[in-house]
């Protein structure tokens, strides 16, 4: 069987999953392939595997544009950008379900017997694709908005107020009636498609598209992430502080995240819980954070990393810190909080979307019990106080048994014949 991977770009957590799942894909000997929209991705264990999108249909599209321009006609994508510009800045990204872009026109999906979806929002355009399409559908959600108006994350919360609690999100009008719009179009979109299944990495996002007007008629199934452990593996604290340069004698907090500033990933709840934290405890605290962004306000107890793209560094990392910490306020199965787990540190994190599926409060990490800065800053006190209690390697070999990539990508393949032999039915 000859397996297509989409994923509209080569970088982010959704990208490394599509790559770590091909990888699995081919120690099984199965033939996997990756289609990204822009960017080629090269391993020496396969030739031929990538390919990004055929130039000439950005030339068409392109020209397109400079021809409604000329003629003065306002195109969806003019309409597009008009709406994303009223949005409150600071939101995650939202996108819509058309593209330039038509996927059934790659050699790679010709030659493929099961189209295997990711995360394609810009990418994937609904009209075309599943009209077009006649090949059996595997799509692996990594957000919301396959089944949402276009939102990723619906963000109940946006800000914080002056107690610390999260701001409730007031949606415009104009976001109501994008919402249903959108949704309307994706509907129509699927009408007579069947041959659709869904696959969830958390129980949290497996609900909520089961649940799903869009979604709640196709079959899912949960399938967690899979992960390369000879990379995250467990190292000790001495020998990963002094490659880094991190003091021994400290308790290390870390956040990490594509970018500091993504409101959804609670960075701001982090910096105002430190500063309310009990004042003996603080002053052995360092924090330390890698993501895109700069970091605002002068810590002389923070070390920002910066973006880092190297996994062994960013393995070494994890191995440093005492905890982790992922204040986020939704999230599906943050590839992060596993790989801490993998590198035996535990996570500290609010009780939302997928990070309850995988910690044990007071095992292999602490769990909120509200969503609020006094709420974090009581269980970073909890688990510092109850660090000694914490057994790292029971950690990592847990993690370790059920985030092995090949366990992951033998899920899937069971999943590619299961489909296979019912198309086999109908034909």
């Amino acid at each position: 069987m000859k397996i297509l991977l989409v994923n509209a770009y080569d970088l982010g957590g959704a990208a490394k999953a599509c790559i770590r799942l091909h990888l699995g894909l081919i120690e099984l000997n199965i033939s996997s392939h990756l289609l990204f929209k822009e960017s080629v991705y090269i391993l020496n264990q396969s030739s031929n595997f990538t390919q990004k999108i055929d130039f000439r249909q950005k030339i068409r599209f392109k020209i397109n544009l400079l021809l409604k321009k000329y003629l003065n006609i306002q195109s969806k994508y003019d309409k597009a950008s008009l709406f994303l510009g009223i949005r409150p800045k600071g939101l995650e990204m939202f996108s819509f379900p058309f593209s330039p872009y038509d996927l059934t026109q790659s050699k790679l999906y010709n030659d493929a017997d099961i189209i295997h979806l990711h995360w394609v929002a810009n990418f994937l355009d609904w009209n075309s694709f599943f009209i077009k399409n006649k090949k059996p559908v595997i799509w692996t959600l990594h957000d919301e908005n396959p089944f949402t108006g276009g939102e990723h994350y619906q963000e109940k919360f946006f800000g914080i107020d002056k107690n610390g609690n999260p701001i409730p999100r007031v949606y415009l009008k104009e976001e109501i009636h994008m919402e249903s719009k959108i949704l309307s179009e994706k509907k129509r979109a699927i009408k007579s498609i069947s041959n659709l299944h869904i696959v969830c990495p958390s129980k949290w996002l497996l609900i909520k598209s089961k649940n799903s007007s869009l979604f709640k008629r196709f079959p899912h199934h949960l399938i967690q992430y899979g992960f390369p452990t000879n990379i995250y593996k467990l190292v000790s604290k001495v020998e990963a502080r002094t490659k880094l340069s991190i003091p021994i004698d400290k308790i290390v907090l870390l956040f990490v995240a594509d970018s500091i500033s993504n409101k959804r990933k609670g960075f701001e709840f982090l910096l105002n819980a430190l500063k309310r934290i009990e004042k003996s405890i603080m002053g052995n605290i360092l924090l330390c954070s890698v993501g895109e962004g700069e970091f605002a306000e002068n810590y002389t107890n923070h070390l920002h990393f910066g973006r880092i793209d190297d996994e062994e560094i960013i393995a070494l990392i994890y191995s440093a810190a005492n905890f982790f910490i992922i204040p986020s306020l939704e999230d599906n199965l943050p590839n992060t909080m596993i790989e801490s787990l993998l590198c035996g540190t535990p996570v500290v994190g609010f009780n939302i979307g997928g990070i309850p599926d995988v910690i044990e409060d007071g095992i292999n990490g602490f769990l909120c019990e509200e969503i609020s800065v006094d709420g974090l800053k009581k269980t970073i006190e909890k688990a510092v106080h109850n660090r000694h209690l914490i057994n790292n390697k029971d950690i990592a070999i847990h993690a370790k048994n059920k985030f092995d990539l090949k366990k992951q990508a033998t899920a899937y393949s069971d999943l590619y014949k299961t489909v296979l032999q019912q198309q086999s039915k109908f034909i």
